[in-house]
């Protein structure tokens, strides 16, 4: 094992990922995911985009951060078994937040352990609630099943993993109960979707408030003033340079606040994908109608697009197909990206 000092020179073990570049020798292969020991004992898994990243500390008392997509529960079992930790040892769970991608294995994982949840105190007042409106689930017709939140983190808090501390700072704008987890020992930034390195995560003004984009900014400055040498993003891969991140985001924000039309197509765009994520696929025939009877659809266009339904949907779902992240076949689409 590597000791906490040894974080730039990370073990990694990778799990099968077709296309992605490997950063190192692979020492396991089997499945979809890769996983890198960032600090002693503590692990990144590396997912897609219907599945959040998630980190896994071993020891006698696991810690989990994140728990991705409920319907892919048993490869996050795999990687959680697959690195010694049993599911009914697991102590706590931090979630970043509520999305569905961030939480879906919380309620086997709680069933079969016990286990303490801890959320931003926002995100606790959801799950205390039931409100599926607000976590997004019900918006965007997403799976997704309520657990207990035993623990409220508020910014400025500090989150012991075994000899890792760290300090929570609360990033809403994409998500309002958004946290990021930064370890000034070793300056790695656990950034969730509040910063990726090369583009924002959707966002949802009809839930999250007219006010969002202007509390991203505020989140992206609270992360620009700490000192960060490496970023562990809620999806993706990790990456150094957090200021030039940092600075694509806030081109992003600042371009949707002088067009919106922007805002809503790629809220379209990312959701279309992540829709087509959870059927596993589609038929072409049905994908239309199937948008139209959701929330999320019809109200997006009417927000944005002046109720043209049909028409942005075909200009939406031809860009997706001619970038190749999207695939026809034999009447069916099915998603071109890593789950």
């Amino acid at each position: 094992m590597r000791g906490p000092g040894a974080s730039q020179a990370c073990s990694r073990v990778l799990i099968e990922s077709p296309g992605l570049p490997v950063l190192s020798e692979p020492l396991i292969r089997n499945g979809t995911m890769s996983v890198d020991e960032i600090l002693e004992d503590f692990f990144f898994v590396e997912r897609g985009y219907l599945n959040g990243n998630h980190f896994v500390y071993r020891s006698a008392s696991p810690v989990l951060i994140d728990t991705g997509y409920v319907a892919d529960f048993a490869d996050t079992k795999k990687a959680i078994t697959g690195l010694g930790v049993r599911l009914s040892d697991v102590s706590l769970i931090v979630n970043t937040h509520t999305h569905c991608d961030h939480i879906g294995g919380n309620a086997a994982i709680q069933q079969q352990s016990g286990c303490d949840i801890a959320l931003h105190r926002i995100g606790k007042h959801f799950t205390d609630t039931r409100d599926d409106w607000s976590t997004w689930w019900r918006y965007y017709n997403q799976e997704a099943r309520f657990f207990q939140c035993t623990r409220s983190l508020e910014d400025g808090d500090v989150v012991s993993i075994g000899p890792h501390d760290f300090h929570v700072f609360h990033t809403p704008g994409h998500a309002s109960d958004g946290i990021v987890l930064y370890d000034r020992r070793e300056k790695i930034l656990l950034s969730s979707d509040t910063l990726w390195e090369n583009d924002v995560a959707v966002m949802t003004l009809r839930v999250e408030g007219s006010g969002a984009l202007f509390q991203m900014q505020d989140s992206l400055e609270k992360i620009a003033s700490l000192d960060v040498k490496r970023v562990y993003p809620g999806h993706g891969t990790p990456f150094e340079n957090a200021p030039k991140a940092i600075e694509k985001s806030r081109k992003k924000i600042e371009a949707y606040l002088k067009d919106r039309t922007l805002i809503g197509r790629d809220l379209l765009k990312k959701i279309l994908m992540y829709t087509l994520l959870m059927k596993k696929g589609m038929k072409e025939k049905d994908v239309f109608p199937y948008l139209m009877d959701t929330i999320w659809f019809p109200e997006t266009v009417d927000f944005y697009f002046n109720a043209d339904y049909k028409g942005i949907y075909s200009e939406i779902m031809s860009g997706l197909l001619q970038r190749g992240v999207v695939r026809r076949d034999q009447g069916t689409l099915f998603p071109e990206v890593r789950p």
